[in-house]
């Protein structure tokens, strides 16, 4: 047995001879049933789409519509409804600041009220408490004066006592009267 050597040029072209004419699909004879059964399976590929994949996938684009346009509807309903609930918040709020500030005001003005009414009582007080201690001291300058007097007399008996002579009371009273007169 003799080995023969094939070389790559061989190869190709005996491969080439072997495999015949190239790809069926490409062979110009086969054309005609193939376009044939092209069009069958478009027709049924086409009439099975048309009959249950597109209607489906139609009623989930109609259903996703649907349920776009409800949120889109809720949402404006909530914007609206958002909108509403902040100028009633608005409205509390500015209700609540000028109950507030009435409140203050009153407040104010009762304290003022009661302020005035205690200052009234401690300035009575204070006057009340001025004319006795004026009075007091009125007292304190009679009593003093009186004293003054008294002592003054029995000073001027006992000077006129210890020159020796002998003193009418009732001559230094006249006395003294006439020279305390003098100073008042």
């Amino acid at each position: 047995m003799a080995t023969e050597i094939i070389t790559a040029d061989e190869v190709v072209v005996h491969g080439a001879e072997a495999a015949g004419p190239g790809m069926p699909q490409l062979d110009v004879s086969s054309f005609p049933n193939q376009i044939f059964w092209l069009l069958v399976t478009l027709g049924v590929i086409y009439f099975v789409l048309s009959r249950f994949a597109l209607p489906r996938i139609g009623a989930v684009l109609a259903e996703r519509a649907g349920t776009i346009t409800n949120d889109i509807a809720a949402a404006e309903e909530l914007r609206h409804r958002a909108r509403e609930a902040e100028t009633a918040y608005d409205k509390a709020l500015a209700d609540a600041r000028t109950e507030a500030n009435r409140i203050v005001a009153e407040t104010k003005a009762q304290i003022q009220a009661d302020l005035d009414v205690e200052m009234e009582k401690a300035d009575a007080q204070i006057a009340a408490k001025t004319a006795e201690s004026q009075k007091a001291i009125d007292e304190i300058r009679d009593n003093a004066a009186r004293n003054v007097s008294e002592v003054a007399r029995d000073v001027a008996r006992e000077i006129v006592s210890a020159f020796g002579a002998d003193a009418d009371a009732k001559k230094v009273d006249a006395a003294v009267d006439a020279k305390l007169g003098e100073r008042a």
